[in-house]
């Protein structure tokens, strides 16, 4: 082996006291076959003949622990057991304690065989994202089919001053295994040796029946265990429609304590100067705004856009922000230095705010966790103004509006950083304006249609649309309304296969408004088409126009346990008008079928106005969001989503071909609906 045995973040020897000390004869009477095993590897699967696991928190460090033995039976298993990556935080060093294979009833250690190599972790060194973790890469030569490997190896994470926060506070979350491996032996330990007591919480595990038990909590004492532990184990949690039951840890304390220990950090870091004295420039420009709505606007936009994000991991470990004049004088910032600048601009125009920590990854589990610190990884501010409360991330760019106009951000905890708080939920949203407001006129005449659609978006659809036009290909763009097109209009029932640049002739697409205040993007698509009309197999034409978004196929086809269904759609209006030369049914009842539907989560409507020459559909979509839909209303949702699917979602005209034979065709037609 061509490394030295001992380096900064990785080291070669034998396991502490802590951690168990076993002998290879220890180890070879635990790789046993049984009928178990055999069964798992009959079904082509690779089988863990044992996996013991331990974590052990404390005051001034972190310790993991873990030996396993498994086969190499399958191809794929072999290639990533062969060469495996490990990422080490800062001030974490790993600690090999042995790398071992059976092959044929013989141990042999393969440490000999070993490379090791200590790189940067490349995933995390760009777009403002500063990381110390490293990653250690480890190829093991000659590993062979049929081969048992046995790891062991451990992790101990030393706490730095800045890692005042996991001093003080207990995190850890162990989750269920993979359901793909089986365990001849499977123990897990946590190990508290932390002055304070730490809660241990036990969530999703379920009886017999597959029903969820209801979560059992216990307290573990400075110096006692828990253990977890499970002969001839196999996970059987349907992944796809299951939560994996998980084992929460925290130090012992309430939300209203972790607020009254993090808000005076918070507090002193806003009393270290005034703006007036870091930031006189800004200031002047703040005192030449009269409105104070126009104010908020370029307070917000100043940070999003102005200070460069700067995500450094080994700072979020902890929550002390930086000063704001710091912030304003290197025009970068973490989330919580860009927060913390943001609130004090506000505070400076007599706007109230406060900086709220949430974890939008993990939003939907913050209800289950216990009360921790940790489980926050961003900040963001929430601002009161006209009654209102707002939501504001202070790290994104390129977003715009007055407040009331700005982008929704999703997600409903969060714990605000003042004293004596609980942890929050946000009420649920209704949007004040029509996220996609669009306007399709398809007039045929002469055997020629014309196309124009004419689309506002608002809010986050217009922060979202206004980048893809900024740093998206013309061409690109028209591809992708044409393909839209194509669909909407149906031609890719009568016409499959063909070039949609030839069916969409002439088409171009050009912004027609930008404005910054209301957040309203607006742009317009023109096209000629020379073969407007889609043909069915019998020669009977027709105009369509049916938009697929206004169906929501996530709430259709939704099926999960344990999750209830997150209601996050946009709001949408549509104008759809089709007008032809020619004669159409103006009775047919696709044509003139309308739906209305008042669901508790949204409302939903498709009006017609039916001429002899053509026809005008009014639809609206008005939901309920940032909530998540209950169990018990979810079926009454589904089924109301049914409904908007059954040809509610657009427009279609039968156009009457002209001639005597096809008009006792319609009158036949007609009599007998």
């Amino acid at each position: 082996m061509d490394n030295q045995l001992e380096i900064e973040n990785y080291r070669i020897g034998k396991s502490e006291a802590w951690a168990g000390n076993m002998e290879d004869h220890e180890l070879l009477e635990r790789i046993r076959e049984s009928e178990f095993a055999k069964h798992q590897m009959d079904q082509g699967k690779d089988f863990c003949y044992f996996l013991d696991k331990k974590y052990q928190t404390g005051n001034t460090e972190n310790r993991e622990y873990v030996c396993m033995a498994y086969t190499l039976n399958e191809p794929a298993n072999l290639e990533r057991a062969s060469v495996s990556d490990v990422v080490v935080e800062e001030n974490e060093v790993y600690h090999i304690h042995r790398i071992s294979v059976v092959r044929d009833g013989v141990l042999i250690d393969k440490i000999p065989d070993t490379k090791i190599k200590v790189l940067d972790s490349e995933n995390e060194s760009s777009g403002g994202i500063l990381s110390s973790n490293k990653k250690i890469n480890i190829t093991i030569k000659d590993l062979r089919l049929n081969d048992i490997l046995i790891m062991e190896d451990s992790r101990v994470k030393a706490f730095k001053e800045r890692d005042f926060l996991r001093k003080e506070f207990a995190k850890y979350v162990w989750v269920s295994p993979d359901s793909y491996w089986a365990y001849g032996s499977y123990t897990f330990t946590f190990i508290n040796n932390r002055e304070q007591s730490v809660a241990c919480k036990k969530t999703f595990f379920r009886d017999e029946a597959g029903n969820v038990l209801d979560p059992e909590i216990r307290y573990l004492n400075k110096g006692e265990e828990f253990v977890f532990k499970m002969e001839d184990y196999n996970n059987q949690v349907d992944a796809k429609r299951e939560i994996f039951p998980y084992i929460d840890f925290a130090t012992d304390t309430s939300w209203k304590e972790l607020s009254d220990y993090i808000a005076p950090i918070y507090s002193d870091i806003f009393s270290q100067a005034s703006l007036q004295e870091f930031a006189p420039n800004l200031v002047e420009k703040l005192d030449a705004i009269a409105d104070q709505d126009e104010k908020i606007q370029f307070a917000i936009e100043y940070v999003q856009n102005n200070i460069y994000y700067i995500f450094n991991a080994d700072e979020m470990n902890g929550h002390k922000p930086q000063e704001p004049a710091v912030t304003y004088e290197n025009k970068q910032g973490d989330c919580k230095a860009k927060s913390v600048l943001l609130k004090v601009i506000l505070d400076y125009i007599g706007v109230e705010a406060s900086v709220v920590l949430v974890n939008f990854h993990t939003d939907f589990y913050i209800k289950y966790y216990l009360p921790s610190l940790l489980i926050f990884n961003h900040a963001i501010v929430k601002i009161n103004h006209k009654g209102e409360e707002y939501f504001v991330d202070a790290t994104v760019r390129d977003e715009f509006g007055l407040l009331e106009n700005r982008g929704f951000i999703y997600f409903m905890y969060y714990l605000e950083v003042k004293s004596d708080q609980e942890l929050k939920q946000r009420k649920p949203y209704r949007y004040p304006y029509f996220c996609v407001d669009e306007k399709v006129d398809f007039k045929v005449q002469d055997k020629t249609g014309t196309l124009v659609l004419t689309t506002a978006y608002r809010g986050n659809r217009a922060n979202t649309m206004r980048r893809y036009f900024k740093n998206t290909n013309r061409r690109e763009v028209i591809d992708s309304w044409n393909n839209f097109l194509f669909y909407s209009l149906n031609y890719s029932g009568d016409r499959n296969g063909t070039d949609v640049r030839d069916i969409f002739t002439d088409a171009a697409i050009e912004m027609v408004s930008d404005d910054r205040k209301l957040n309203e993007f607006k742009i317009q698509y023109k096209a000629s088409i020379q073969n407007p009309y889609y043909t069915d197999p019998k020669e009977n034409r027709f105009m369509m126009y049916f938009d697929r978004n206004v169906v929501k196929t996530g709430a259709r086809d939704f099926i999960h346990k344990d999750l209830p269904f997150w209601h996050n759609f946009d709001s949408e209006k549509y104008e759809i008008n089709l007008y032809t030369d020619q004669k159409i049914d103006t009775e047919e009842k696709y044509t003139v079928k309308e739906s209305i539907i008042h669901n508790p989560y949204f409302d939903f409507s498709s009006r017609k106005k039916v001429t002899p020459k053509g026809a005008t559909a009014y639809i609206e979509f008005q939901p309920l969001v940032n909530l998540e839909i209950p169990k018990e209303d979810f079926e009454k949702f589904r089924a109301d989503h049914h409904i908007i699917a059954d040809s509610n979602f657009g427009l279609g005209i039968d156009i009457i071909e002209p001639g005597f034979i096809n008009m006792l065709k319609y009158s036949f037609k007609k009599k007998f609906k």
